[in-house]
């Protein structure tokens, strides 16, 4: 069936499409102004420009990184559906990745460029991105290709069909979840009319119903140069960049089609609502959403300060009266920055056997007191230091910037991302609390709980905001010191990398280099014991590993966060049988600061009893949510298959069961004569990339670590090849409705094999 001749009239327009947009300049009706690209306005770095046409283009030049990455996003999400078409804004973005005449194997073209690629659909925007090696074939060919793609899309029948079972199995591995089902639901209920109130991957009815001349329609709409947004960021060359623009998209024409007005509001809500979703498996779960204002409104500032000092682990509120207290496992928050009013949603996770009612009420009773308990200046100021340390470290990555980008212009405006920063600023405490205390009230409350069962139960009106008004004679901020261009290839890495050892054993590698917003990662690795001083102890490695940034001798835990807010830094620990890894990512001039940090964590670890009990509690949550989804109870009955090692055998694959065990028999004792027996930089590796004074790095290392000796020996534990008898596992998980296939094949190979690079690139 060929569709496309079936509907004449698309037909014509899809014909006259073709032959229009892949003139070349001179053959386009009319002259083409070299000039026709005019720039609009440029905010910190980011320079906006203008085509005719309506196409708004935002480049953001990274020559410190390697890649690029280009994004376009259409102003078009799940709100701009009809009745009847849900899901049709995500299926337009599978479909679009079906081709054109043009280009009928987008894939294969991706492929083989090396390119990584993809698209998403959120309420209010379409975005398509792809990351690839910086070079001018590949930026070239992308442009061409998403100009090609805005117009002249196949949009086919065949094409609709044979993409229906991806989009089926997308719909059935959300249904796995019982948090995304839940979150679902709970926002369903919040909203009696607004389109926010809808999945966007749509009701199954109406995704497999949908009308192809619906959904070309809706393409041909939608998808138009004044709809759009190009965003690059990343290395490239902007002479040629916005000459490949002024090439391939100035010659769309502007669409004749107004776009019609969304005008759909909630009204207030007035009274509370519920919804409970009983299934199979996992935990316990609770949300409790509030409306809240549109993104681009002066009070979201407030909104997002609010989710921090009500989410945050372990300075928030919900932390202190839920977690600390044993009445849930784990808390948290968050938000939705959207064009029209949103949502704020505060929720726990229990641990199996933890009262859901009281753990609701004390959750209800934190969030809605803020009269009775007003917010504290301390709160506000951690949260904002949190926030915008966060915020800071997205903008020093152009490639994040790109993509975050897309959200603000879904809003109205790209630049919101930067006013969104200045209101977090400078919002008051007067301001945070009467937020607080207009929004999360009980007639604006939507509770959604989720009861696992054995077998299968009002604030301020809302209103839009002028962005075009509200930003007219924005300015933004400095745009800071611009990161040299750094060629990424592996003779010029090794020629800048400075080695070193510092006693007793710690290998040291050094990569200065200017980046964007003096950003720089760190990585410190200690190996530890040997295959027979490792055996028999459990969960005890991991523990540690959690508990190393839970407070030293001279610094609480709470003293510990707040370090780390203040030195910009995110800091992690991770330990396993065998090694302790400690990650940093912080600012040039911090990095000293955050290793002497980390020095003082893993030196003098005040490893506290109750923290213990609280990390236990979260490890025994997390896997009794394991237990029914399908791709873990693969993953554990492959790991197992085949593997002959005994228990307590470091390489022993150890089944749910064994785990649960191992948890439960973890004592502070053994932590602590655990970290006294390992633990040490006899055998450890630092490396760091980035903005940094190696000279003080090296001092801050010596300092930290130096002269830092491992009590036992430390060699690698071996893990030869094991031959494996060829087995078909099929393992059944009730209730769920997307199965996990997983194929396991041993090979003689290791990272130190000559053949191994060859292997990962195949």
């Amino acid at each position: 069936m060929t569709p496309i001749r079936s509907k004449n009239v698309f037909a014509s327009v899809l014909s006259v499409a073709l032959a229009t947009a892949w003139m070349t300049p001179a053959q386009a009706k009319g002259p083409v102004s070299p000039t026709a690209l005019s720039q609009v306005t440029a905010v910190e770095g980011i320079r906006e420009f203008r085509l005719p046409n309506g196409l708004q283009v935002l480049l953001i030049p990274d020559d410190s990184k390697p890649t690029t990455t280009v994004n376009v996003t259409y102003r078009v999400g799940s709100r701009h559906e009809s009745y009847g078409e849900t899901g049709m804004a995500h299926l337009l973005e599978h479909m679009l990745f079906k081709g054109s005449p043009r280009h009928p194997q987008v894939w294969g073209d991706f492929n083989k460029r090396g390119f990584s690629a993809n698209g998403s659909t959120s309420y209010d925007r379409t975005n398509y991105y792809a990351s690839f090696a910086a070079n001018d074939d590949n930026l070239r060919w992308y442009l061409e290709w998403q100009a090609d793609a805005m117009v002249n899309s196949f949009i086919a029948r065949k094409d609709l069909d044979s993409e229906m079972t991806v989009v089926r199995n997308e719909m059935e591995m959300g249904e796995n979840s019982p948090g995304r089902v839940l979150l679902e639901k709970t926002v369903s209920a919040m909203y009696q009319w607004h389109n926010y109130g809808k999945s966007t991957i749509g009701a199954r009815a109406d995704v497999e119903g949908v009308d192809i001349s619906h959904l070309q329609a809706f393409y041909r709409s939608h998808y138009q140069p004044d709809n759009a947004t190009l965003i690059v960021s990343g290395k490239f060359d902007q002479s040629k960049v916005l000459a490949w623009v002024q090439q391939y998209f100035a010659i769309i024409p502007k669409p004749k089609r107004v776009l019609p007005p969304l005008y759909t509001l909630d009204p207030v809500q007035d009274g509370e609502r519920a919804v409970t979703l009983r299934r199979v498996g996992g935990v316990p779960l609770l949300y409790a959403g509030y409306h809240v204002v549109p993104g681009a409104h002066p009070d979201f500032a407030a909104v997002e300060l609010l989710e921090v000092i009500m989410g945050d682990n372990p300075s928030g509120r919900l932390h202190k009266r839920l977690t600390d207290q044993q009445l849930a496992a784990s808390v948290f928050s968050f938000s939705q920055s959207l064009a029209d009013p949103g949502f704020l949603i505060m929720g726990a996770q229990l641990a199996p056997g933890q009262d859901l009612a009281a753990s609701r009420q004390a959750l209800l009773d934190v969030v809605e007191s803020v009269g009775r308990e007003p917010i504290t200046q301390e709160e506000l100021d951690r949260a904002r230091t949190k926030w915008l340390n966060d915020w800071d470290m997205g903008f020093a990555d152009s490639q994040h910037v790109g993509v975050a980008l897309s959200s603000a212009v879904a809003q109205g405006d790209w630049r919101l991302m930067f006013l969104s920063r200045d209101r977090v600023k400078a919002v008051k405490l007067a301001d945070v609390q009467r937020v607080a205390q207009q929004y999360l009230v009980q007639s604006n409350r939507t509770v959604g709980e989720y009861l696992p069962t054995a077998t299968p139960v009002r604030a301020p009106t809302p209103a839009r905001v002028d962005v075009v008004g509200m930003l007219k004679d924005f300015k933004g901020q400095d745009a800071g010191v611009q990161a040299e261009t750094f060629v990424a290839s592996p003779a010029n890495i090794n020629a800048r990398t400075q080695r070193l050892t510092i006693e007793p054993g710690l290998k040291v590698a050094l990569l200065p280099k200017t980046t964007r917003g003096q950003a720089v990662r760190a990585t410190l690795t200690l190996r530890m014991g040997d295959e027979k001083s490792l055996a028999n102890w459990g969960e005890v490695p991991s523990a540690l590993g959690e508990l190393l940034d839970k407070g030293s001798s001279t610094l609480s835990r709470q003293q510990v966060q707040d370090r780390m807010d203040a030195l910009q830094a995110e800091v992690s620990f991770q330990a396993d049988d065998g090694t302790l890894s400690v990650g940093i990512s912080t600012k040039r001039e911090n990095l000293p600061a955050a290793i002497e940090l980390v020095g003082d964590l893993l030196r003098h670890p005040s490893l506290p009893a109750d923290a213990l009990e609280e990390i236990r509690r979260q490890a025994l949550t997390g896997l009794e949510g394991q237990r029914k989804e399908p791709q873990a109870v693969l993953s554990e009955a492959l790991s197992r298959h085949g593997n002959p090692y005994p228990r307590g055998d470091v390489r022993h694959a150890r089944t749910f069961d064994e785990i649960e065990a191992d948890w439960r028999a973890v004592k502070i004792e053994q932590v602590r004569d655990f970290y006294a027996k390992f633990v040490g930089a006899s055998q450890a590796q630092f490396a760091a990339v980035g903005d940094f004074d190696p000279k003080a790095v090296t001092q801050a290392l010596q300092g930290a670590l130096g002269g830092w000796s491992s009590q036992q020996a430390i060699v690698r534990v071996p893990s030869p090849l094991i031959p494996v008898a060829p087995a078909r596992l099929v393992l059944l998980t009730p209730d769920k409705q997307n199965a996990a296939m997983q194929v396991l094949q041993d090979l003689p190979l290791n990272d130190l094999h000559p053949d191994y690079p060859a292997f990962m690139l195949a």
